[in-house]
Order: C-alpha cells, then structure tokens, then sequence
C-alpha cells in the first residue's frame, strides 16, 4: 500500500465547514484507492496546527499531498516543505457557493502562492485541481498513488512580434525617476510581495517612499474635519451606492483616502503598494480597497497586500500604453470552456466596470465592513502580465522573468463578491494554471484591456528579461 501524508490548509476567513468536509472527502479518496494516509484530520490554520502536523512528515513517506481545503498564506507551506525530498502534491478544489456570493475556499489561489513560495526555495510541486468526486480528479490521484504525478508543463519559449525597439527605450525612459509609495511591510506568507529596492533602482530607474502602518494611521486620523467631509461628499456624489451603507464607515473611508491622496501629492507617487490587512480592519475599523479604486480613477495605480513588483508591472504597461489596469488573482478554472476567473475583493477602479454607472460599493467579502467595489469587469480583450523573480538556478543576470497571457473577458454576471471577470483564454486554460503553479509565478497577475503585448516583449527585452509567454 501507498504511504501518503496529507495534510489540509486553509484559513478561518473562509467558509471553513465546507473546506473541512472537502478535505474529509479527499482522505476519504485516498483510502478508497488503497492508500494508507497519515496527517492531521483537521484544518491546520494556526501556529499550533502547522508545529503539529510537522511530526507526521518525519520518517519519510511515498507522497506528500497538500489539500488547499481553502486559501492560505505560504507560511504552512514554508514551515512544512522547505526539506522535502521529493515533489509536493498539491490539490485544490473548484469554488462552491451560489453566484455573486464571496469566494468560499479561494483554494486555487493558495495553491498558486504555495507553489510560488516553495518553487523559489527550491522545490518541486505538482497540481491536482477539481472535487474529490471528479472522475478525471479521480484518475491523476490513482496515478499518483502508482507513482506517477501530474506534468509540470514545459513553459512555453515561442517567440512572438515585437514593437519598435526605440520607441518603447522611449517609454521606459519615462519611468526613471518614478517613485512608487509602498505602505507596511509584506503580509506574512505573501512572498511575492517581497522585492529589492536595488534591483528596482537599477533596472527601472524606479525609487520606493516607504510608510508605516503606524504613520500611516497617524497621517489618516489627523486628516482635518473639512478634508473628510470635503472627499465624503465628493465620494457620495460619485458612487450614490455608498450612502446603504455604514456611514460612520463610509467616514472612515473618505479619511483613508484623503490621506493616501495627500501622501500620493507631497511624495510625488507614480504608484501605491499598500499592506491593506489585517491592521486597516482590525485597527482602523475600515477596508482600504474602495480607497484604492478611487486613487486608480484619479490616475494613481493602487496594489493591494503590498505587492510592489505588482505596482511596477502596473506602471511598466500604463507606460506602454495600455490605460488602467488591476491586480488580480487567478480563483476558478472551468476547462470546458477554456475559461479561467480572475478576481480581487474590490479595489478595482469604477472605470474598470462593465457598467461604470452601476459600479457598487459594499462591504468587504471576508471583512464583512465598509468599504470595497462589488461589481463585474469590464469585458473585451485582455493581457495578462507580471514581473517577477526568476526560478533558483537561473542564469538571467536580471533575477527577473515576464508572464504574458491574453485572451477575452466575456460578459457575464459578478461571479465572486468583489471584482470578477470571466477570461477565455487564447492559449489552453487549465495548462496554463497549472504551469503557473508548478512554473512558481505569483498568484497576483496584472490584467489590462488594450494589447500591449509587441510592447511588452520588446521591453523586456530591451532590460534583459526573459519571457514566458501563454
């Protein structure tokens, strides 16, 4: 019999009664195909949990499979696999709940940020997606108790039309001397929101005006009586859907962005990175994330969860021409339809709305306080694109790599609480997802509706980029 350890992640912010009954059905799964399993038969969410599971891992085991029974951070990840010796499985499940509801696992999503986090340590990982009742789910999990684990997909080397070489030099030459305002420090777990100043400096020209939680709260209660109410009625007039909600949150709201606004103007922002959880709603009482919008209507862009080379790649394609843009998370994959669903909690600018007249501002999906976007995408083609580290053991002197993908938002309602677009992608969907997570890209991706792409490829290799394009 097949020695499996399997061990369930997920985070008490999501529905974590259905999270646990996937992961029993996963284990279930196991035992039916003949294996003997090992691991925690509980959700491991806190420090105590990860210190627990680890004994299971002593002692070696033929497979190691990692059920995403919801999203988390990459700490467990870390913590749990950083020695393994041998390619970790990991298994994520397809969204559950009814349309328009708050994404109840965003187990994909974590598998993206695990693979990303062990792929730069140094390891291997591997993708199983879909429910434990899934007959195709099924067959890869028999397979891997034979000992053969899903395909990492080669990344794709094909070479694609490039812009004109001098006039693209020209539009990065506009982003030295930038500066990119970054609040708080990474989230824990979150490493593709780690970055070096240096290399940013050198290959960008670009510089960070860095803020503390505590300063930046200093900054935002001190926002006189007059700002506030002055942004709390322009705001108010602008998105009406704001008066259903909390005034007092709303209030707070309008401090928030009155006050990033102003640091955005006295520091000469380009762009704005913020550490948007858990200090924003546990101390301060209110989301940033409808603050964020209302900066990326004004021009600035604005990251969440403080992703700093998502804020570049943000400023790389507005300077090549492709107009507002979003950082979002890759959630759901519907392979039949070459569909993949790409999502953030609500940071999204109205302009960014299928319906900018009906871009409705609400609570935050997991947060359940003020004050955050809830409306669908706008629809059309769209590029996808991020910058980030290169795999251990590259030879790229830059430590960078590109990820370019396209293909077209298609009308559809707001599947998941906040801001979704549903993409038909041009290249084969579920390759590419899994190759995002064996390929260890970040689980956050830029999304932008004018194809830039000639441009993209051009720059890239005018900084000594490599590109990996879908």
């Amino acid at each position: 019999m097949t020695d499996v350890v399997m061990i369930p992640t997920a985070r008490p912010t999501f529905v974590t009664d259905v999270a646990l009954e996937r992961a029993v059905a996963a284990r279930k799964l196991l035992e039916e195909l003949g294996a003997t399993v090992r691991g925690p038969e509980e959700l491991v969410m806190t420090p105590d949990d990860i210190e627990s599971a680890r004994s299971f891992l002593l002692g070696g085991s033929d497979l190691v499979v990692n059920v995403c029974a919801s999203f988390s951070d990459a700490t467990p990840a870390l913590e749990l696999y950083s020695g393994l010796d041998k390619p970790l499985l990991l298994w994520s499940f397809r969204e559950p709940g009814p349309v328009g509801d708050r994404l109840w696992l965003n187990s994909l999503c974590g598998a993206n940020l695990f693979g990303h986090a062990l792929r730069r340590n140094g390891q291997e990982v591997r993708l199983v997606y879909g429910d434990p009742d899934d007959a195709n789910v099924r067959a890869r999990i028999a397979e891997a108790l034979d000992g053969t684990l899903p395909a990492a997909p080669e990344l794709p080397t094909e070479q694609h039309e490039r812009a004109d070489a001098s006039e693209v030099a020209a539009d990065l030459e506009a982003l030295r001397g930038r500066r990119i305002g970054i609040l708080g420090e990474a989230p824990a777990g979150f490493t593709p929101s780690d970055f070096d100043p240096e290399l940013l400096r050198s290959l960008f020209g670009l510089d960070v005006d860095p803020l503390g939680i505590d300063d930046a709260f200093e900054q935002i209660h001190g926002v006189s009586e007059d700002d506030r109410s002055r942004e709390y009625n322009a705001v108010v007039a602008a998105r009406p859907t704001l008066t259903a909600l909390d005034g007092t949150q709303v209030m707070g709201h309008a401090a928030v962005t009155a006050a990033l606004r102003a640091w955005s103007e006295r520091a000469d922002l380009s762009a704005v990175a913020v550490r948007c959880w858990p200090e924003f709603p546990t101390q301060l009482g209110v989301c940033p994330c409808s603050s964020l919008s209302r900066l990326a209507d004004e021009g600035t862009p604005t990251v969440c969860e403080r992703d700093v080379y998502g804020a570049v790649t943000m400023l790389l394609c507005e300077a090549l021409g492709s107009g507002t843009t979003y950082l979002v998370d890759t959630v759901d994959l519907d392979e039949e339809e070459n569909l993949v669903r790409l999502w953030h909690c609500g940071s999204a600018a109205t302009s960014l709305a299928a319906d900018p007249d009906n871009a409705t501002q609400y609570v935050h999906c997991n947060r359940k306080i003020g004050v955050a976007g809830n409306f669908p995408l706008k629809t059309g083609p769209v590029v996808l694109a991020r910058l980030t580290e290169d795999l251990p053991g590259s030879e790229n002197p830059t430590g960078l790599r590109l990820l370019i993908a396209s293909g077209v938002s298609i009308p559809a309602p707001n599947r998941f609480q906040g801001n979704t677009a549903d993409v038909r992608m041009d290249a084969n969907a579920a390759e590419m997802v899994a190759g995002l997570v064996t390929g260890g890209f970040p689980h956050h991706t830029v999304l932008a509706w004018t194809d830039i792409r000639p441009k993209l490829r051009a720059a890239a290799d005018l900084l000594g980029i490599p590109v990996v394009e879908w």
